[in-house]
């Protein structure tokens, strides 16, 4: 299945509904959805319990939580609100209610727009590290506090080392109990372009989804626990193509006269539509990658949203 085609998704809800669209059951992996009609998020948790579901899925093993909130794109204060108390509640599943040191890690080139919502989501975090070490929990008004720290260690076109060397560097210097790292994604579906959170507690590789593979980020290459929080940003052109294609031929059923010209291509999979469209338009656009025109304004609306919810979190009752 998905060995034959790499679709290009950080999403392992996209990987999950690949299998679906083909009947296919796959063994050791773990759905569970709920939804508020309400506040329109609706949460999917994909639990990959085995290395058979692992391989099958293309993940490691591990929880991944995704949050889709159709109009997170759109500047509503009290909707994204909404969406960082949510977010803090999955990210106090996976952290534990218990005192830690915590380190927030904006991954992504900050002068690239679309690849820039780590770095700024580490500008809006609420830093307390330097605070708590040098005068205690008590300049806080807290019996208990986590301790902050943020690192931005940038791209290695700026640096010239791996996000990882840097990343390890500082773990080893200041020991903390667990690392956060954010980044931007690739979505499969243009319907989840800046309007999906997911949240995992594998870690995460760096540029995956671009296929610009870079070292993983997680607990065995780091040594404590890594929890990965992601939005896609961008779109690979064969996607965009894929969903047109898939708009017309549902037009051709619904018009009878055009039911036959449908037929053919509505009998193909969404796997077997990507990799014709890939094969139809590559080399000129398969290394192309598109973000939607107002990236700017959502990567900060979204970052602040982020960040809240980590200052929520992080925030020890």
């Amino acid at each position: 299945m998905l060995g034959k085609f790499n679709i290009r998704t950080d999403l392992a809800l996209e990987a999950k509904e690949s299998f679906e669209e083909d009947d296919v059951k796959i063994r050791g992996v773990r759905i569970e959805e709920e939804e508020d009609e309400k506040l329109e998020i609706k949460t999917t948790t994909v639990v990959i319990e085995t290395e058979n579901g692992a391989k099958s899925m293309g993940k490691p093993v591990g929880t991944y939580i995704t949050l889709e909130a159709p109009n997170m794109s759109v500047p509503d204060e009290d909707y994204h609100r909404e969406i960082s108390k949510e977010l803090a509640k999955h990210l106090k599943e996976l952290m534990g209610e218990e005192e830690k040191s915590v380190l927030i890690v904006g991954l992504g080139n900050r002068e690239v727009t679309p690849d820039a919502i780590g770095p700024n989501v580490v500008n809006n975090v609420k830093i307390t590290r330097h605070v708590i070490k040098e005068y205690g929990k008590a300049s806080m008004d807290m019996d208990k506090a986590n301790q902050v720290s943020g690192l931005v260690p940038g791209v290695m076109a700026q640096t010239g080392m791996e996000t990882l060397e840097i990343i390890r560097g500082v773990v080893d210097e200041t020991k903390p109990d667990l690392a956060i790292v954010v980044d931007a994604l690739a979505a499969r579906s243009t319907k989840r372009l800046s309007r999906t959170i997911q949240l995992t507690n594998t870690g995460i590789n760096p540029g995956s989804g671009v296929g610009n593979h870079r070292s993983g980020i997680n607990e065995d290459s780091l040594g404590i626990p890594v929890i990965a929080i992601g939005v896609p940003t961008v779109v690979d052109a064969a996607t965009i193509v894929n969903d047109t294609m898939e708009n017309l031929v549902a037009t051709m059923d619904a018009t009878p006269q055009m039911q036959d010209l449908g037929g053919v291509l509505g009998t193909m999979n969404q796997m077997e539509k990507h990799q014709m469209i890939s094969e139809l338009i590559s080399p000129h656009l398969n290394t192309m990658f598109v973000t939607p025109k107002d990236i700017d304004e959502t990567v900060k609306r979204i970052g602040y949203t982020i960040s809240e919810a980590l200052n929520i979190a992080l925030q020890l009752a």
